[in-house]
């Protein structure tokens, strides 16, 4: 191997002095190595190494050597010691005066520990210290593993700079930067203690926060609502350690869909009114509701149909209302006709929910539960979905099969079924290759024989059509006269997590894990509209009601919904808040509401019009909710999920409670968790609970536990009657 050529010497050579002072030395030994000499001596080992293509020794070198003084001593830095030891140090410090400081504080100065723990974490690595990450990353994660336990996961293997630069999570936090807003004293008061602290470490923790943060203050005493300075007092007894709707990765301005953290605060501005109704469709609903008010005239004291549909249109908005010719429908039917009078029918007898009793700020009168539970299905149920008009429940199976009950008792039969044979209450649908993630039932609604008896051509009002999503990336559009396969649909890369008919037919979308939804109708095989943004998979999807929008919920590292507007395909909201996966969304009936549940049992409701967060709600067990739907009033919400209870939910706000926190059976009506009779849950709730209650929130009005049956599906009907549906699982 050849040897690099010694250094030139600097010194000249002259005679010998007394005591040897003037003896020449050379540039090589470290009594005659100047400053140049040293530097030389360090570029040609560097230039050594590059050749030989030691990439990773030559960076360690460069690092220690800009450490270095001179005569080649290292320098010591503000810390007493240099090296990883500055991160620990750093952090222990900023931890430690954190749990000390005044309890008005530590709820919001706590959210800045995660992201100083991740910069750090991939600081070390970065840096060349595995060992001193490996030690830091065990030491301080345990305040994060309830709230960020995905992410720990996922910086857990990272080790080395080139899995920084390669991990999904380490690219995210290192090219974006992290918002929080604080209170302006809490910010001053931040600020004041890492300057009195510079030497300590605080010089390290100002370096990050301007490098990787987008630290807001807001001054608490002029804001309301959850940033308000009431909130704040109130949550010093509750449970408040959680991100703020616009906290987090990519920050952005709450509700507002751009992700430029320097944009303007400005909305889009939504039409959230509902679908204006064909002029021909409206006069021939007329015409329809007087025919039978004069058949069946109203009881004393209750309106006529006629008043009812009058009184639904001048509650409508007339500014605030999408365009029907941007969104177009096929013409409508005879049977359109009849599902929209039969709505006005609902709609005036319905049970109604609208007192407030004062007891959780919520509603007055009691709400029960149908429970449909399906028997020896070993663990293969995916999903459960009911009809709109109550006669038909599906379920899609692991085995990539769907099946399909009759609720009323009525044979499902076929022209094709071979004479002679019993009519078979149940059918099976196959077709899929893979196993059966979502169903969805086209618009239905149960129409009453009677009203339409002396018709000769009574308008068949049953569901036509179901759509469903599965593993083989495929969706599926099936004949429920026919039952058997009509299209497929194919667009997406990866399984199809959730599918769902728009509230007026003929569209459908859909959600992937490939991290788009699409939209789609039912006469075209290619997607009409592409949605794509989500930086994990597209987990759960919603329509609201007018059809013109569609929201999608998303898992992983991403953890955000967003609200997509349908004619020109691109996002108008964006809301983060939740710590879990997002695995239900329901949009109000009003339409200017939406609730989204997540696996760690935490309920959210957004305001759609302002685009920020309106309140949450906890009483589920860990696990997932896994659906949620809205009373016509859009005063109640419903949910179920895995942890086997069906729960209800006063969605208006109430100052008396807002901000407490109450063990599971302090709500009204709420059953205790803990397999008591009458009201207990099921014995894997109970076991996984024991050491601590299930924290509820005042906002639960009832709660309703099974034997063993997670809950798959939960509905209201347009009789504001709950139905659920569940698999025993012994």
């Amino acid at each position: 191997m050849a040897q690099p050529p010694p250094p030139q010497r600097t010194g000249s050579v002259g005679p010998a002095s007394a005591g040897g002072m003037g003896a020449p030395q050379s540039a090589n030994t470290p009594g005659g190595q100047g400053q140049g000499g040293q530097q030389n001596l360090n570029q040609i080992v560097l230039e050594y190494l590059s050749k030989k293509g030691y990439s990773r020794t030559e960076a360690m070198l460069r690092r220690e050597s800009a450490h270095t003084d001179a005569n080649g001593q290292p320098i010591l830095t503000r810390f007493d010691d240099i090296g990883g030891r500055k991160y620990t140090k750093a952090f222990t410090l900023v931890q430690n005066w954190i749990d000390n400081i005044l309890d008005i504080y530590k709820p919001e100065l706590r959210r800045v520990l995660w992201p100083i723990f991740v910069h750090f974490f991939l600081g070390l690595i970065a840096d060349f210290f595995p060992r001193d990450a490996e030690d830091f990353f065990q030491t301080f994660k345990g305040p994060f593993e309830n709230e960020h336990e995905d992410d720990l996961r996922a910086l857990a293997p990272l080790n080395l700079p080139e899995h920084v630069q390669q991990s999904e999570i380490g690219k995210l936090y290192r090219d974006n930067r992290y918002r929080i807003t604080l209170s302006s004293m809490a910010y001053m008061t931040l600020m004041q203690f890492l300057e009195s602290h510079d030497r300590e470490g605080g010089s390290l923790i100002t370096t990050t926060l301007n490098t990787h943060f987008d630290l807001r203050s807001v001054d608490r005493a002029n804001a309301g609502g959850a940033r308000g300075l009431a909130k704040l007092l109130a949550d010093r007894n509750g449970d408040a350690d959680e991100p703020a709707e616009d906290e987090g990765i990519p920050g952005h301005n709450a509700g507002s869909a751009n992700l430029d953290r320097n944009a303007p605060t400005v909305l889009s501005k939504l039409s959230l009114g509902p679908m204006p109704m064909e002029s021909d469709l409206m006069e021939d609903v007329k015409a329809e509701l007087q025919d039978l008010d004069a058949s069946n005239p109203p009881k004393a004291g209750q309106n006529s149909l006629m008043d009812e549909f009058e009184e639904r249109i001048k509650r409508e908005p007339m500014d605030d209302v999408p365009s029907r010719d941007t969104l177009p429908f096929p013409p409508s039917t005879a049977r359109d006709v009849a599902m929209e009078v039969q709505k006005v029918k609902e709609n005036r007898d319905r049970f109604r929910i609208e007192g407030r009793d004062g007891r959780s700020g919520g509603i007055g009168p009691g709400v029960s539960v149908t429970m449909f539970t399906f028997h020896n299905t070993f663990d293969t149920v995916n999903c459960i979905e009911f009809s709109g008009d109550n006669s038909l429940v599906a379920i899609g199976t692991a085995e990539s099969y769907i099946r399909v009950w009759s609720l009323d008792n009525q044979p499902l039969v076929t022209a094709s079924d071979p004479a002679g044979t019993p009519p078979p209450a149940s059918r099976r649908l196959i077709g899929h290759s893979g196993a059966v993630y979502a169903i969805s039932f086209s618009p239905s609604i149960a129409i009453p024989t009677n009203d339409h008896a002396d018709s000769p051509t009574s308008p068949d009002s049953r569901p036509r059509y179901l759509v469903s999503g599965s593993a083989d990336k495929s969706i599926r559009l099936w004949s429920l006269d026919t039952w058997t396969n009509l299209v497929v649909y194919n667009g997406h890369q990866s399984p199809v997590w959730d599918v769902r008919f728009c509230p007026h037919g003929h569209y459908f979308a859909s959600a992937s894990a490939d991290r788009t939804a699409m939209l789609w109708s039912t006469p075209h095989i290619a997607p009409l509209r592409i949605f794509a943004g989500h930086d994990s998979d597209a987990e759960a999807l919603a329509w609201h009601p007018n059809g013109a929008y569609v929201f999608t919920a998303s898992g992983g590292g991403d953890k955000t919904v967003r609200m997509w507007e349908i004619v020109r395909g691109s996002a108008v909201r964006l809301f983060t808040g939740h710590t879990g996966n997002v695995t239900a969304l329901a949009c109000s009936p009003s339409g200017h509401f939406l609730a989204s549940a997540d696996d760690r049992g935490e309920i959210i409701l957004w305001n759609l019009p302002t685009g920020r967060l309106q309140k949450r709600m906890r009483g589920h067990g860990r696990g997932g909710i896994w659906s949620l739907d809205w009373c016509v009033e859009s005063t109640l919400l419903v949910s179920g999920g895995a942890d086997g209870t069906v729960r209800v939910w006063d969605v208006q706000s109430n100052k008396e409670t807002q901000g407490k926190a109450i063990s599971e059976g302090g709500a009204g009506g709420a059953a205790k968790m803990d397999g008591a009779s009458g009201g207990g849950a099921s014995s894997g709730v109970a076991k996984s609970k024991a050491k601590k209650d299930v924290v509820v929130s005042p906002d639960q009005i009832s709660a309703f536990p099974t034997k063993k049956s997670p809950v798959y599906k939960v509905r209201f009907t347009q009789m504001n009657l709950v139905v659920a549906g569940g698999a025993y699982l012994p």
